[in-house]
């Protein structure tokens, strides 16, 4: 069974690493906390789709993007 928390959350870190961002600049630009951010990334958050939606669009990706396995 897929842990699709992790699956996102590593998405999420390659994106972010990849646009140079830090968790705090990531955690601005899409309106989130910066402790949520870094639940997201660990795999101990699991986000809901506005907040996906949110953080695609700080990465100008479609949402789908980041459930890649």
């Amino acid at each position: 069974m897929t842990d699709w928390a992790k699956v996102v959350g590593g998405n999420v870190r390659r994106l972010r690493l990849q646009k140079k961002l830090t968790q705090e600049q990531l955690a601005f630009e899409a309106g989130l906390d910066l402790t949520y951010v870094g639940g997201i990334e660990r795999g101990k958050r699991n986000p809901s789709l506005a907040v996906l939606v949110r953080i695609a669009k700080v990465f100008s990706i479609h949402p789908s993007k980041l459930l890649s396995d």
